[in-house]
Parts: structure tokens; C-alpha cells; sequence
């Protein structure tokens, strides 16, 4: 659309609200450009002279479960297995991202079982990073290293499997090509090395498989778990609106309520959110919680694997993303998605049969991102050039003191999930900086 005369690349104080207090999350529905919008999801539009008409065709719903839990690990199983065959039909080469977590692996056995009666050979694919295992710390999120996984599920399946290892000069530059795919300003090297990826995954096949929406779906990430973050008013995977804030230049930290903007935000979904008359509160708040993860921080994993995927024409298909899956499980109880207090403990029981008991009790890991110290120095200095110059756009946002805090320290708080921390933090406004000028935008 920016490439009609009519159409200027705009933005106002709205647009800088969603980049500095939301993104690389996105309300959803907004397109940040000013006077650009899209459809919200499960919405269709109507244009005809008399303007244009929405209608929201579908939204979760929730239901009496009556089902016992072996039912309902039956009847996951069932799901679950279906959607990954509706999958995987295609008349062009397919493939599977593997990071030896258990989404991932559950779909490339599924996979193994529905093609090995057809002599067809599996293509397994996963990404690392040079020197990573030299470099790699393990944390809370990340409590130990996927390759040792990988090689444990291709041994169980006899696969061929396909390492793709980036190098951080390489992840770098990708950076700006990211931004390309995505629009706006991203996930950094989070999105840069799913683009690089992507691209030698299509060198094979044509058709990939992921594990995206499982997590938010069975309740696997932390915050799901974690009763004191859970608890806690605001999205869980970005408690940061104060630390945001200090970023923004005094003419528009004095124009934005801040707290108001992602507040509200939070409070409309929560409202939204569909719950059973007489339902306990431990059981209403994880119903907000999926509706506050489906809506909000599935759609920026989702945003990201078709942007960086289609930019190299790869066509990579989601499974878990089923809306059977999602409305069957929206009304399972708690308890049973818990089973056996751990985290995706339904889902790992339904498929139990499927995989080594390595990989099908393994502790989840997110994707997996690079720890070279070498990856901070090159984003830093990078944002070191670009500051250094009065006139670069991003000082007419931002407060070139708190880029420069930024650069001197480690700070302990994320940008966005559990993956954004201080790299990906100085790493985003490169990114920022480069949609500005790319774009030649205009604040209005």
C-alpha cells in the first residue's frame, strides 16, 4: 500500500505507543501506519459504497468439559495426530523443524509413522549457532542446550537430518532483512535467524512443518505456571512498561499514559475473555491467560514465521494452530492440562507412545538463540554508529543518554518474552532506527 502516491508512510503518538510500549507485539488488528488498519483475527470485511462492514466469524467459546481425563487424552491424541496428517499433504518436497522440544518432535513422528509405509525418507531441519555450545548458559528459560535432543529423535526416527548453523556476522546483518519481511521493527535476531534459517530449509524443500501455538494452547510457557507472575495484572511476558518508558523522549513520554495504553489493552482482552458462570478463580484466570496468549503473543510467533518464511518462499504449516485443538482444550480444565504438574503434561501423555522418554519429559526450552558474546559487541557497536549522528531518525523518538545507559549495562529486564534481553533490546532499535529511514517515515 505504500507504494500508491495516495498512501504516506506516516506515523503519530499512537504509532510510537504500539512500537515503544507493545512491540514487537502488535494490538491486534492495528497496522501502527497511520491510517492503516487489518482485519482483526477470525474477522471478515464487506466493502461497498456504503463503507466498509466487519463480522467476526468465530471466537472461543467456553464449555462444560464432561469428558474423563482418559477421554480427553484420547480425544487429544486424536486431534492432534489428525491435524498433522491434514498437514502434511502436498505434492512438493516436506520437511520438519526440529529442535528436539516436544511440539517439534511430536509432529516429526507423526510425520515418520504416515510416510515410513510409502518408503518416503523424513527431512528433519534445526538451527544453531557457531561456538554456541561454548558459549551457552543455562537459565530459568533455557536449562539446557537442543542438540543432544536433536540427535536422541533422529536416531529414534531414522531421519535425514538437515544442522543449519549461522554465524553472528551473518545473524547480524539479517537484522535489517527482517525488518524488510516483518515491516516494523521485530524480534531481532530472534526473527533474523528464523529468515536465515528459512532460507537454507527451502535449498531442500518446499513445505515445512512447525511447532508454533502448542505452547499457548496446552499452557506451556512459564508465566502459565508461575503463580506469582500469573497473578499479576498486565501481559506476562512484557512487565516492562516502566523501563520502556525511559526511552522515550520527555515531548512524548509527557504525551502517552503509558500504564494507560498497555493497561487498557490488557484489561479490554481479560473482559473479553469467555468463562462458565460459577467457574473457580484459578480456573477463570487460565482462561484469561490462554485468551491473553492467543490473541496477543501467539500472533506476534505467528506473524513472524509467515513473514520470515514466505520472504523466502518457504511455506512453513502450524498443526497445533487447529481450531479444533483450540476450542477443545479452551474448555479442558486446568487440572488436566497440568497433569502431573507439568508444564504441557496433557499433551505430553497423549503422545506418549511417540516418543523417547528423554525428549517426552524434557524440561521445555525456548527457540533457541545465540549466546556469542561476539553477537552484543557487533549490535552495540552498530547502535554506537548509528547515535553518534545528530540527524539519524531514531534520536527523534528516542533519548540518545538512555540508548547510550543501554550500551554501558546488562540490564536484567526483557523487552518482550523470555527471549529478548539486552542484545535483542539494542538489537531492536537498530531495527527501529533502519524502519524509520528505509521507510522514510514521517512523525505527524
Amino acid at each position: 500500500m505504500l507504494a500508491h502516491p495516495l498512501v504516506e508512510p506516516e506515523i503519530d503518538i499512537h504509532s510510537i505507543a504500539e512500537i515503544m510500549l507493545i512491540g514487537p507485539g502488535r494490538t491486534p488488528g492495528y497496522g501502527v501506519f497511520r491510517g492503516i488498519e487489518e482485519l482483526p483475527p477470525a474477522t471478515c470485511g464487506f466493502f461497498d459504497h456504503g463503507g466498509l462492514k466487519l463480522r467476526q466469524y468465530w471466537k472461543l467459546e467456553d464449555k462444560e468439559h464432561t469428558d474423563t481425563l482418559v477421554q480427553t487424552v484420547e480425544i487429544v491424541r486424536a486431534l492432534v495426530i489428525d491435524s498433522i496428517e491434514r498437514q502434511l499433504v502436498s505434492d512438493v518436497p516436506v520437511g520438519t523443524f526440529l529442535s528436539g522440544g516436544l511440539d517439534s518432535s511430536i509432529i516429526s513422528s507423526v510425520f515418520n509413522r504416515y510416510f515410513r509405509d510409502g518408503g518416503k525418507e523424513l527431512y528433519t531441519f534445526s538451527v544453531d549457532y557457531k561456538d554456541n555450545e561454548q558459549y551457552f548458559q543455562a537459565s530459568k528459560f533455557q536449562p539446557d542446550s537442543d542438540n543432544a535432543f536433536i540427535e536422541r529423535m533422529n536416531r529414534y526416527l531414522g531421519a535425514k537430518h538437515h544442522r543449519i548453523l549461522l554465524d553472528t556476522d551473518e545473524l547480524v546483518e539479517a537484522v535489517y532483512a527482517a525488518v524488510d519481511a516483518r515491516d516494523l521493527p521485530g524480534m531481532a535476531d530472534v526473527d533474523s535467524s528464523l529468515l536465515l534459517f528459512c532460507k537454507e530449509v527451502k535449498k531442500h524443500v518446499t513445505v515445512a512443518l512447525s511447532g508454533e501455538c502448542a505452547d499457548e494452547i496446552f499452557g506451556g510457557y512459564p508465566w502459565y505456571r508461575d503463580k506469582e507472575v500469573r497473578e499479576r495484572d498486565g501481559f506476562p511476558w512484557a512487565q516492562s512498561t516502566a523501563y520502556r518508558m525511559g526511552f522515550l523522549k520527555p515531548e512524548f513520554a509527557a504525551e502517552i499514559d503509558a500504564f494507560g495504553y498497555v493497561d487498557g489493552r490488557y484489561r479490554k482482552t481479560v473482559a473479553e475473555t469467555s468463562v462458565l458462570p460459577g467457574a473457580n478463580s484459578l480456573e477463570q484466570r487460565m482462561k484469561e491467560m490462554m485468551n491473553l496468549n492467543l490473541q496477543w503473543f501467539m500472533q506476534t510467533l505467528l506473524d513472524r514465521k509467515d513473514r520470515m518464511s514466505m520472504y523466502n518462499g518457504l511455506e512453513v504449516r502450524v498443526p497445533f494452530c487447529d481450531y479444533r485443538i483450540a476450542e477443545y482444550l479452551y474448555s479442558v480444565p486446568w487440572e488436566m492440562k497440568d497433569y502431573q504438574n507439568r508444564e504441557k503434561g496433557l499433551l505430553r501423555m497423549a503422545m506418549r507412545d511417540l516418543l523417547p522418554d528423554e525428549v517426552l519429559w524434557r524440561k521445555k526450552s525456548p527457540y533457541p538463540k545465540t549466546h556469542h558474546p561476539a553477537y552484543m559487541k557487533a549490535v552495540s557497536e552498530k547502535l554506537r554508529e548509528v547515535i553518534a549522528d545528530p540527524a539519524t531518525p531514531i534520536l527523534g523518538i528516542v533519548r540518545k543518554e538512555t540508548l547510550e545507559g543501554l550500551l554501558q549495562s546488562d540490564n536484567p529486564v526483557p523487552w518482550y518474552g523470555q527471549l529478548m534481553t539486552t542484545p535483542q533490546t539494542i538489537a531492536y532499535f537498530l531495527q527501529l532506527n533502519y524502519w524509520l529511514e528505509k521507510y522514510c517515515i514521517r512523525i505527524v
